[in-house]
């Protein structure tokens, strides 16, 4: 399912936000803490507290619009990060609504095959 047309870049910003924010309150993230243009034609994913809520901000050419999806089970899999923000490639946004990691599996080392 494609809901949105052609995005040029998927932002995650890794914090947690106060979903009482709307519109204007993400937009204000994107520009003072992200350092994106918000009408650069990109999408902006936020989570809750909980991690069960996601908001998406986007510019789509006729003014700010906004994608909501709330779980009524388990949480969004959300990377802990001090990075101000996570570019994703469409498959991982889609990943992450579809509950899985966007990390995939960690890298094993080995130092020997232990045979």
């Amino acid at each position: 399912m494609r809901m949105f047309v052609d995005p040029k870049a998927v932002y995650l910003y890794p914090k947690t936000v106060d979903f009482r924010k709307q519109f204007n309150g993400l937009a204000l993230i994107v520009e003072q803490e992200l350092d994106v243009t918000l009408m650069s034609g990109a999408l902006f994913v936020f989570t809750n507290r909980t991690r069960k809520r996601l908001k998406i901000l986007y510019w789509d050419s006729t003014g700010l619009a906004m994608w909501s999806k709330r779980l009524e089970k388990e949480t969004f899999k959300w990377p802990n990060s001090k990075q101000a923000s996570f570019c994703l490639t469409e498959q991982q946004l889609n990943g992450l609504l579809g509950g899985f990691d966007i990390h995939g599996h960690q890298p094993l080392f080995y130092t020997s095959a232990g045979l």
